[in-house]
């Protein structure tokens, strides 16, 4: 479905229905969407709100903004995601990113779900991401430079140090084992098979997913600082003997989101 997106104005839509400029914007992923209920004085904003913007359609995905206050700082959090393998074009699925940085977003704190590609890293794991391979053929950068973008953004060091040490710090105050890892970003949305999941091994992949190069292509473009966490809610295919399906990945997800909360709680303070 190749939606095309007037940024100006959704961003004068969304504005219009926030009180105050968010300081960084959370994408929750699958399963994580509980963290919403931490935000004080929430304002819930559907995505079909938001001209331009598509419903979601995939489960554990509600497809709203939320603006609230967690521990004295204005957030907006991103509660579902656009996916490519749903039809939707890189575009679209990095456009609440771009919305978020013309709100004037200086940070971008990404969570999805993933598989385990790293048999050292089992279901339940938190990982902070390191690095990408975006195996998804495709970028939300290709086309027209626009408005506030870079052409050839520097992906040298995607992930921010000084946020990812943040996070870090917090792990272990709070005695939270937190990974560091490599996601590999595939289309989907078939899960891989074992010969997939050997390959992305041997190029270096600890985790594979669907979702969240997009968001991260669009924020570096804008100079955002960027961090991201999975969480791991699988073993991938051939690492594992179980067969994999959605509803026990959305199960671990759940699981494993209140350390990930504790996590985000602790580092907040500490956002630029």
């Amino acid at each position: 479905m190749d939606t095309v997106i007037d940024y100006e104005r959704a961003r004068q839509v969304l504005r219009s229905k926030l009180p105050d400029d968010p300081e960084a914007l959370f994408v929750l992923g699958s399963g994580l969407g509980s963290l919403v209920e931490e935000l004080s004085a929430s304002i819930r904003v559907p995505f079909e709100e938001v001209p331009g913007f598509p419903p979601t359609g995939v489960a554990g995905h509600r497809g709203e903004f939320v603006f609230g206050t967690l521990e004295g700082r204005s957030l907006l959090l991103q509660s579902g995601r656009y996916h490519l393998y749903e039809g939707h074009s890189p575009m679209v699925a990095a456009a609440p990113a771009r919305i978020a940085a013309a709100l004037g977003v200086r940070s971008l704190i990404v969570t999805n779900a993933a598989g385990s590609v790293r048999r050292t890293t089992p279901p339940g794991s938190l990982v902070l991401l390191a690095d990408h391979l975006n195996l998804m053929g495709r970028s939300p950068l290709a086309g027209p430079v626009l408005s506030g973008e870079e052409r050839f953004p520097d992906m040298s060091a995607p992930y921010d140090r000084g946020l990812a040490g943040s996070f870090l710090d917090a792990a272990r105050k709070l005695g939270i084992p937190l990974h560091r890892g490599t996601y590999a970003a595939v289309l989907g949305p078939n899960y891989e098979t074992p010969a997939e999941i050997r390959m992305l091994e041997r190029m270096g992949a600890d985790l594979v997913g669907m979702s969240t190069v997009p968001e991260v292509l669009a924020a570096r473009s804008r100079n955002l600082r960027v961090v991201a966490v999975s969480t791991v809610t699988n073993w991938a295919a051939g690492v594992g003997s179980d067969p994999l399906n959605h509803e026990e990945v959305l199960e671990v997800g759940k699981r494993a989101a209140s350390g990930l909360r504790r996590l985000v709680r602790a580092v907040v303070p500490e956002l630029p």
